[in-house]
């Protein structure tokens, strides 16, 4: 495969890893100023957010693809707000999927984690916080994957992407309610915080798919347009006779 594929599945992997960190630590069971591991997997995703958006700092893009970024993700934080009421009915996934799709893994992840942060300034602010950043840049991240390997995926494939993001968001939600709030932390303990949890989560993916299904397309075309915009090309230099 070309270096530019590897290059771009850099990111995702380094998303791996910390997901790896954090089943590591699961295991492990350290203690931390005993808390035990609650207060470890948040130190852990917070560690993590900052080295990601530091990454992303130091990466030499354009102004124009900053901007972009965050553009999306603020529509994606305030389309948040007015379904606030909604059990878990919000288009903010929806943008977010869209986001990395068209944009790749990176733009998906800071999308995502941006429009948690920036939308718990109007929801409320808290230790749920990092863990909603962290989901939905995994859900950014992996939507980006998707484009990278079936760029041409159309409505059913993305709808269905869509519907299972649902689920996982609330799955990674999850485990912070586990964590925090369940004891003691078994797999029987965390099954059944995903059973309480499952009518919302449900609410959540069917929400999802109806979002793609209705405006998935026309956003991906209008996305993929500016995409082409931004894209410089240089060409070698002729010397003239």
């Amino acid at each position: 495969m070309p270096v530019a594929f590897w290059r771009k599945m850099l990111f995702p992997f380094a998303l791996v890893f910390i997901l790896g960190l954090l089943l590591t630590s699961i295991k492990v069971n350290a203690l931390l100023l005993g808390q035990g591991w609650g207060l470890l997997a948040s130190v852990i995703i917070i560690i993590a957010l900052v080295m990601l958006h530091w990454g992303f700092e130091q990466r030499r893009i354009s102004s124009r693809e900053v901007a972009v970024i965050a553009m999306l993700g603020t529509i994606a934080a305030v389309g948040r707000v007015p379904f606030a009421a909604l059990p878990n009915i919000q288009p903010t996934t929806f943008m977010v999927i869209i986001s990395g799709f068209v944009f790749g893994p990176r733009a998906g992840f800071m999308a995502g984690s941006t429009a948690a942060l920036i939308s718990n300034f109007f929801l409320g602010q808290g230790p749920w916080t990092p863990w909603q950043m962290l989901a939905w840049g995994l859900a950014g991240t992996s939507a980006g994957v998707m484009g990278i390997i079936l760029p041409r995926a159309g409505k059913k494939v993305m709808t269905v992407f869509s519907l299972l993001w649902g689920y996982l968001f609330g799955w990674i939600m999850n485990l912070w309610t586990w964590t925090g709030f369940i004891h003691p932390l078994t797999w029987q303990s965390f099954v059944a915080t995903c059973a309480a949890s499952f009518w919302f989560d449900t609410f959540h993916a069917a929400g999802n798919a109806v979002f793609y299904l209705l405006f998935g397309s026309s956003f991906v075309k209008i996305l993929r347009r500016y995409r082409r915009k931004l894209e410089v090309t240089f060409l070698p230099a002729v010397e003239g006779k």
